[in-house]
């Protein structure tokens, strides 16, 4: 069984609300949730983070036959009438679907394995896909998601504007478990996407640390932040 305490609830709050918890802690979840105050919190919180990104994955059209390719993966249709089988059918695939509810929840997570799904053509690639939101640390407000379908080159995608004093800078750092400092990633122009390949760093693992902070005009003097940190969030496998 799940425990939830609160050395791992803020973690279990993020699988929730994307989906990626087993079944079974699904159930523990939402049945601690109802007299947990700080679990529906933070739940609410990931939901607030993550739900203004389904925005980013444009709809697809699906084609011919998948709902019932899906529902067909599920289980097994047991023989019906003919007049019973669309409206039997149909209810057997909403109540399948306790995992796809969860995904929805999860925003980006929902509409980019969708995406994937529904794009005639395309299947999920074997690598672990990664997806970082940045959040202001205050307000938890999203302005910056991070993208790598291959752990090795990030994509870093404005959500919105961030206004730069003069003669200020945006720098990007990021920090894996067992690394001794944060690494710069560069200057980041606000409002326009990065590309930055992780060459000479190791492959990015769920859970490293990225940030956005505040720096003088040419970037850090020294090799770690010095100015307030605007921006911060872990990587989860998507």
């Amino acid at each position: 069984m799940t425990r939830i305490d609160d050395d791992n609830l803020h973690d279990l709050a993020g699988e929730y609300v994307l989906g990626t918890l087993p079944a079974s802690g699904r159930r523990a979840v939402e049945h601690a949730m109802p007299d947990n105050t700080a679990l529906r919190a933070a739940v609410d919180g990931w939901q607030q983070r993550l739900l203004p990104l389904a925005a980013l994955a444009p709809p697809v059209e699906p084609g011919p036959g998948l709902w019932q390719r899906i529902e067909t993966s599920l289980a097994p249709a047991p023989v019906r009438t003919a007049a019973a089988q669309p409206a039997a059918a149909a209810a057997q695939w909403w109540n399948s679907l306790n995992l796809w509810r969860g995904l929805a929840a999860g925003g980006m997570a929902a509409a980019a394995i969708m995406a994937v799904i529904l794009t005639p053509g395309l299947s999920p690639a074997p690598e672990q896909k990664l997806m970082v939101v940045l959040a202001a640390p205050q307000s938890m407000k999203p302005g910056w998601v991070i993208e790598s379908s291959d752990g090795r080159n990030l994509r870093l995608v404005p959500l919105g504007d961030v206004a730069v004093p003069q003669q200020k800078s945006l720098q990007f750092w990021t920090k894996a478990d067992g690394w001794k400092g944060p690494v710069s990633l560069g200057l980041v122009k606000p409002g326009q996407p990065l590309e930055v390949s992780l060459d000479k760093l190791p492959k990015m693992e769920a859970n490293q640390l990225f940030e956005i902070t505040l720096e003088p005009e040419k970037g850090s003097p020294i090799d770690r932040p010095t100015g307030p940190i605007l921006f911060i969030g872990r990587a989860v496998v998507i």
